[in-house]
């Protein structure tokens, strides 16, 4: 890392005990969590994207088996963070579901468990280019972008800079290199007037952040937040490889 890097680093995140990082973006403090989501604290909001439900049984229909537990996998772990943070607003960043015919296909206690995200507190739906307005029949409100706490959030990000703009859709990963192999990790990307959010579900994927389309969605060179086990991590695009 380079002392400009080290630079930046510092004055862009600081790290949390629980294993988060702490950054601004467009002046308001928010929280990278090593599961993937945002929170902001002060709102008592918990924001996750992309989780994707039911892609393991959409790829079944179409004749390509993968194994049948995303939908539990991934729930178990935004239960675990419920449980953590106790948030009044949920925020779902657009494809929760990866089709709309997911309620066709949802396991009855599933289906149980999506709904019971929400009791007790408000759940926003910002509706994904996936699921479209499937949806409506789960507790809550449905919305293109919300406003909150001077940041929009939305689920495709628009061309070019946005300040205070949150988004999901691109899925985006790290890869770095070093001592002869390479890591890659889904990741937090931000240059302090937006950010991008890694995809929440098991099955999701990833995209390099040098792929062409995040080209020109950052003022800056943007920094990585790239998810460990239980920590987030700092990383510089100059560390940053392509595939």
């Amino acid at each position: 890392m380079s002392a400009a890097e080290a630079h930046a680093f510092a004055y862009a995140f600081s790290p949390s005990p629980c294993g988060g990082l702490r950054v601004e973006v467009a002046g308001t403090r928010v929280m990278l969590r090593p599961c993937g989501g945002l929170w902001l604290e002060a709102e008592r909001a918990l924001i996750v994207s992309d989780l994707h439900l039911e892609k393991g049984s959409a790829y079944a229909r179409r004749g390509q088996l993968l194994p049948p537990y995303d939908t539990a996998e991934t729930l178990a772990v935004l239960e675990r963070e419920i449980a953590v943070l106790n948030p009044a607003l949920l925020v779902f960043l657009g494809d929760t579901f990866h089709d709309r015919w997911w309620e066709a296909r949802i396991d009855p206690a599933g289906a149980a468990r999506v709904r019971a995200l929400t009791v007790g507190r408000q759940a926003v739906w910002v509706t994904g280019n996936h699921e479209r307005d499937s949806v409506k029949t789960l507790p809550g409100e449905m919305a293109d972008e919300i406003a909150l706490a001077g940041l929009i959030l939305r689920h495709e990000p628009l061309p070019g800079p946005a300040w205070g703009e949150v988004a999901g859709h691109l899925h985006p990963c790290a890869v770095v290199a070093g001592k002869g192999r390479s890591v890659r990790r889904r990741c937090f990307v931000t240059d302090g007037e937006r950010l991008i959010l890694p995809a929440f579900g098991a099955y999701a994927g990833g995209l390099n952040v040098r792929d062409a389309a995040f080209a020109g969605l950052f003022a800056r060179p943007p920094l990585m937040g790239a998810l460990g086990k239980d920590r987030v991590h700092a990383v510089g695009w100059r560390s940053v490889a392509r595939d």
